[in-house]
């Protein structure tokens, strides 16, 4: 269901903080948790050395035979911390009731890049309109959870765990991985972090890596040290439990795969100009491990400073259009990058919750309910801004905030079921079974 087609037409400066678990959301994000110090001692100290060099053919060989039993896209999970402003980033630009709600930090009409009769991109997220036009940019509005609580912590919680009413622990992404057969050692990575998200916990092998160039072994200083702390650790592991022997011998192969990478170096293919800085690093990265056949089937990406409770700023300047500007630029160059690589790539952005429609006396906007995701990759239909529009006048409101009309599990599961080849309720218990129509299925 498209935009297009669906219809149903002051605090003072500084206070906005104190209701909100902003200390929680830093503590959640920034700081070392248990999972996080297990995740780098699992990873034998892999940061700042060098692995034994093995040719960059031989260990694309022995990659490929790893993802012998997945033939779905390779699924990227872009994640906006912080909570994102969907109504700024694709904002309702013809609904008066918008402007009037931030008179200070809406995107006025004559600015906005048209996608609807309603909707208009951030004139930031200009790199992103030719692919909207080609019709590999879909946009879900008014998309979330079906019970947010607007804290940070809970939320991000909840939203990479994927299954509320429900006993299970593990992450969403963890239980996809799970649903498919032979996973090799680059099945389930985190690329920008060294730790992994929530929706990665679980039983299932997983990576976390700043960057492939930087992912080595510490305390080698050399080829040669490399290739023996490399054979010792093998040689440790060999008779251990598999608890312990798997994630072992899989983080060596992993790399040796990146050190034949670094050797081997990388151009981006088609002209494509990453901007500089943390997300067009990641998305470089992912496009270089997508284009190797390294076997990677969910990436994750985080892409944070996104709670802007003060001082958002106006449409040509400030926190909010420095930060699409990146997401544009980045975006835009990863899609160049793949080329026809991406009719087997999809990338989904997700936030734990969106702001609140009207702006609050420091120019800001605080913890909301419903947001926008962007879909991208030669597998989506797009070209629309799909999901029924609930309107922003006061009574079309939910507690002040923009209604949450599709649960953003319906979204997820439809691009499993038609570009992952998975069942969604092998993923997503108790997940509505309506869809959108966002995603062609893959032949």
């Amino acid at each position: 269901m498209t935009d297009t087609e669906t219809t149903t037409e002051p605090v003072a400066a500084g206070t906005e903080h104190a209701g909100c678990d902003c200390e929680d959301y830093t503590r959640a994000t920034n700081g070392v948790s248990r999972r996080g110090f297990l995740a780098g001692a699992t990873g034998l100290g892999a940061a700042a050395a060098t692995v034994a060099f093995a040719s960059s053919a031989a260990a694309m060989t022995r990659l490929t035979f790893a993802d012998a039993g997945y033939s779905g896209d390779t699924l990227v999970v872009l994640s906006f911390r912080g909570g994102f402003d969907g109504l700024s980033a694709v904002a309702p630009v013809a609904d008066p009731a918008y402007i009037a709600a931030r008179p200070n930090i809406a995107v006025p009409q004559s600015r906005g890049l048209p996608l609807t009769s309603r909707f208009a991109l951030h004139p930031a997220l200009a790199p992103l309109l030719p692919l909207y036009t080609a019709k590999k940019l879909a946009i879900v509005h008014a998309m979330g959870q079906p019970n947010p609580t607007r804290s940070h912590f809970t939320d991000m919680d909840e939203m990479e765990r994927a299954a509320p009413g429900s006993s299970l622990r593990t992450g969403w992404l963890d239980r996809m991985i799970g649903a498919t057969t032979t996973p090799g050692a680059w099945a389930a990575t985190s690329v920008g972090s060294s730790t992994t998200p929530r929706s990665l916990l679980g039983p299932s092998a997983d990576l976390a890596l700043r960057t492939v160039d930087s992912f080595q072994l510490n305390g080698a200083w050399d080829a040669t040290e490399t290739t023996r702390w490399a054979t010792a650790l093998r040689a440790l592991h060999a008779g251990s439990a598999d608890q312990v022997g798997v994630p072992a011998r899989t983080t060596l192969d992993a790399l040796a795969t990146a050190a034949a990478l670094k050797t081997a170096g990388y151009t981006p293919a088609n002209g494509a100009a990453y901007p500089s800085g943390g997300l067009g690093d990641s998305l470089r990265d992912t496009a270089r491990l997508i284009k190797a056949g390294v076997g990677l089937r969910a990436v994750t990406i985080d892409s944070g400073n996104w709670d802007m409770h003060a001082d958002l700023g106006r449409s040509d300047s400030g926190w909010m259009y420095r930060q699409l500007t990146e997401v544009g630029q980045a975006l835009a160059a990863f899609m160049t990058d793949l080329g026809s690589t991406a009719d087997k790539v999809t990338l989904v952005t997700l936030s734990e919750f969106g702001r609140r429609v009207a702006e609050n006396g420091s120019g800001g906007v605080d913890h909301g309910y419903g947001n926008v995701s962007f879909v991208l990759g030669n597998g989506v239909n797009g070209g629309a801004v799909y999901g029924t529009w609930p309107g922003l006048t006061p009574a079309e409101l939910q507690a002040g905030d923009l209604k949450v009309t599709t649960d953003y599990r319906s979204v997820l599961g439809e691009v499993l079921e038609k570009r992952c080849g998975l069942a969604a309720t092998s993923v997503f218990p108790g997940a509505p079974t309506d869809r959108l129509g966002v995603f062609k299925p893959r032949v």
